[in-house]
């Protein structure tokens, strides 16, 4: 083989290797820019939102602040405890019902509300 081959042969190999890296870089580019434009969009729709409501306004709304069942009483907190179980139940028990009036099929009788 000449000694001018291996020249070309190198050429060829950077040249490769710098159209490669030139590709990955553009893709980088057009993954960057779309990510900023992504961030531009939800910066635009958060800057749309209105004031943050007060605390006082956010507490009153939704129910109790979080971290007071370690000031609540026990009881207080078995009760609820049990009240969300038993309407869990309850709405569970309302679903099976109507799925089965819904397929058509036989209720059982603890399904059934009697009272």
């Amino acid at each position: 083989m000449p000694w001018w081959s291996w020249i070309l042969l190198w050429v060829a190999l950077v040249a490769v290797s710098l159209l490669f890296y030139a590709l990955l870089g553009i893709r980088l580019f057009r993954k960057f820019m779309a990510t900023v434009k992504d961030l531009g969009a939800a910066g635009e729709k958060l800057g749309r939102l209105g004031p943050l409501p007060e605390p006082a306004e956010t507490a009153a709304a939704a129910g109790p602040a979080a971290g007071s069942a370690v000031f609540a009483s026990p009881a207080d907190m078995r009760h609820d405890y049990e009240a969300s179980t038993s309407a869990r139940r309850e709405d569970r028990r309302r679903r099976r019902v109507q799925r089965k009036a819904d397929r058509g099929q036989p209720q059982a009788l603890g399904d059934l509300d009697f009272t």
